[in-house]
Parts: C-alpha cells; sequence; structure tokens
C-alpha cells in the first residue's frame, strides 16, 4: 500500500535521483518534477538546461516514475534574480541560492505539488528534518533542519530561511548518506547519472566568467582603486564587480609597494565610487569581530532566547565560528554577532547562520561588519 504521493525535484543529478529511487523503495508513490527556472540563453555552452531535462527524463525510465516538466522562469526572474541585481547594484553580495529555495523550490515547486495531489516534497539536498514535541507547534511538533550527516556536503546552510510550513512537507532521503553512498547505489541500481559531475554555481551564470555576465545587466562606473591610506594605484571597472576579501582580477597584480604582499578587496565606498584595497590576507581591515544583520528568520519562529552561544557561518564551507547572538527584541528583523576570534572578509550580502550544535537555528543578511580591534591571526 502507497504511503503517499510525493513529488521529487529531479534535477539531473545524482543527488535527487537516488533520493527519488529511495523514496519509492520505501512504498511511496513517486512522482518527478524538473524544474526549469532559467530563459535567457539557457543553450548556450554555459548553462546545462536541456541535458539535464535529458538526464532528469532518463532517471525516471530506469526508476519507473513519471516526470513533468514546470517552468518557473518568470517567478524566478521575479523572486530571486531581480533581487540578485539589485543587492550587486548597492554594492553588496548576494547569494541567490538561499532565496531560491526559500521562494521557488520550496515555494512555487511546493504549492505546485500539492496541486498534484501531493503530502510532501523531496529533494537531493544534503540535510535532515526532525520532528519534535512542541505545545506551539502544527499537530504539537515543531521541525528542526539539522545538518546533512555527510559534513563535507551540508547544504543546511542554504535552507536556513524555511518555516515550520515548508519542513513539515519536505524530505531529504540523501542528507542521512554520505556522497560516497548516493554514487554507489546510483551505480549499482543503474542509474545514467552515478558517475555525472556535481553542478556548481547557478544556472543563470554556469561556468562563465562572472564579470561577463554581470555587465550584461549592470551598468559599468569605473573609479580610483585607493590603498588604505588614500593612494590611487589603479581604476576599478565597476563597483558591483569585486567582493570583500577578492584577490585574483583586481587589476593591481602589478603593485610592488608596501609590504610586497597580495592584494586584497577590503572596503567598497558607493558614495565616492571608491574600491579601497590592502596588502596581506590578515590585514586588520579584512577582520571582523562581529556583525549586524537585517531580515533575520528563525526556523523555530523565534530567536533563540538570551545572549545565546552558538556557532556561525558567514559563508558556506566555512566551519563554525563560536559567537554570541544578541537578538533585538525592538526590531524583530535584527540581530547582532560578536565572534569569540576575529572572522575573515564578513561581507555584506551574505547570509550569517546560526547553529546550536547540529540544528540550524536560522540567520539573516549581513548587513555590516565590526572591525576587529587588533591585527591577528584568523579564526580557522
Amino acid at each position: 500500500m502507497s504511503r503517499g504521493r510525493v513529488v521529487v525535484g529531479l534535477s539531473g543529478g545524482v543527488d535527487s535521483a537516488v533520493s527519488a529511487w529511495l523514496l519509492k523503495a520505501q512504498g511511496w508513490d513517486v512522482v518527478g518534477l524538473f524544474m526549469k527556472n532559467w530563459e535567457d540563453d539557457d543553450d548556450s555552452e554555459y548553462c546545462s538546461t536541456r541535458q539535464d531535462w535529458i538526464d532528469a527524463a532518463s532517471v525516471a525510465d530506469v526508476i519507473g516514475i513519471d516526470i513533468e516538466a514546470v517552468n518557473f522562469a518568470a517567478e524566478y526572474r521575479d523572486r530571486v534574480f531581480a533581487e540578485f541585481l539589485r543587492e550587486y547594484s548597492a554594492g553588496r553580495t548576494p547569494n541567490p541560492d538561499v532565496l531560491c529555495n526559500a521562494e521557488i523550490k520550496f515555494k512555487a515547486f511546493l504549492d505546485h505539488a500539492m496541486r498534484m495531489g501531493a503530502s510532501c516534497i523531496a529533494t537531493g539536498h544534503y540535510a535532515r528534518v526532525r520532528r519534535v514535541p512542541d505545545a506551539n507547534g502544527e499537530d504539537g511538533l515543531r521541525h528542526e533542519l539539522l545538518r546533512g550527516l555527510d559534513a563535507t556536503k551540508d547544504q543546511s546552510y542554504f535552507l536556513h530561511r524555511l518555516t515550520q510550513a515548508q519542513l513539515a512537507r519536505a524530505m531529504f532521503p540523501v542528507g542521512e548518506l554520505p556522497k560516497s553512498e548516493v554514487r554507489a547505489i546510483a551505480a549499482r541500481i543503474g542509474l545514467p547519472v552515478a558517475a555525472k559531475k556535481d553542478s556548481t554555481g547557478i544556472c543563470f551564470i554556469g561556468e562563465r566568467p562572472f564579470r561577463e555576465f554581470l555587465n550584461r545587466y549592470l551598468p559599468t562606473a569605473p573609479g580610483p582603486i585607493l590603498t588604505d591610506d588614500g593612494r590611487r594605484i589603479g581604476e576599478h571597472v565597476g563597483l558591483a564587480f569585486y567582493t570583500l576579501g577578492q584577490r585574483k582580477g583586481i587589476g593591481v597584480g602589478g603593485q610592488k609597494a608596501g609590504s610586497g604582499e597580495a592584494w586584497y578587496v577590503a572596503r567598497k565606498d558607493m558614495a565616492a565610487n571608491a574600491l579601497y584595497v590592502v596588502q596581506g590576507h590578515d590585514h586588520p581591515w579584512l577582520l571582523a569581530d562581529g556583525l549586524d544583520a537585517d531580515d533575520a528568520h528563525w526556523i523555530a519562529g523565534r530567536a533563540p532566547e538570551g545572549d545565546a552561544a552558538l556557532g556561525a557561518k558567514t559563508r558556506y564551507r566555512q566551519s563554525d565560528a563560536p559567537c554570541r547572538l544578541r537578538a533585538d527584541a525592538a526590531e524583530p528583523g535584527r540581530f547582532a554577532l560578536s565572534f569569540d576570534a576575529p572572522q575573515w572578509a564578513v561581507t555584506p550580502g551574505q547570509s550569517a547562520v546560526l547553529y546550536r550544535g547540529e540544528v540550524c537555528l536560522g540567520g539573516g543578511v549581513i548587513a555590516a561588519a565590526h572591525a576587529a580591534r587588533a591585527k591577528v591571526v584568523r579564526a580557522a
């Protein structure tokens, strides 16, 4: 007897393919859904939508499930890409994958799946959901987002904006497995994507040079490149094309001044249209003792209480940085973090995501970094 209908987001990759197979083996009525989220030049060498659809359809055929293609390109452009451009125009460095999960994969996709008669959806993310008792929760339960068991593949960072309602209807079958086992399962059951390379980046950028892509949508406004003592050493092509901590592609590699160490992007002055660079990986301008964040989202529906001691990631694949959280009760959408040890290149626009052990609590968008008080070696 079927356990109910689950719609699986089949991306054409191995993780979602194995997720679909695992759920069918568990007795679910599985339907595949392939999402097309981008249309501009999606047949170019940089965007693999067409091949991904062929792979997803081939996977569905091998597993023995139906698959449907749905076009969310309009929703993606309105909800994700427009915000992506606004953030870059403002001099920040956004993370569109976070917004895509909250607005497309677990909103537009979830709504579509419910119309298909599904009781839940599943994706190939490396994360887990745990139901715990909570008198205030739906059906007396609260849904916790946990890290994937494979620490090298954990994707909870990108899912930290999900709500209780979204997590209640989400499953992440490969979150319980190491990546090596996922590929082994795929090979054993003869999936055509068993050895397919993991996708990198976002489809609308793909593997193309990032500056080339951004230049199509944002105007360039050249301005001075300045050192920390105000000396002009070059000209930038537009502040939107640089991010804090950037080392390559600045255009000052030939400058042999000061310590002789490599140059890094350290600050942007939007009012003066000036880009500041410094020498040395551990220059004080690249270190932060804390940060302020806006647009806070808490998975439990409320911020952790008190002056909580937690771990934070200010970028994906970073080790947790021990910190203390101060949530602003007067402004529910804001919080501040203070780090036990200075952190490197804390970047406005990126996500600061909070953890208590294996539980992802939520996070917010970095608004500003607090300058470190002294030059120290970067925390690991």
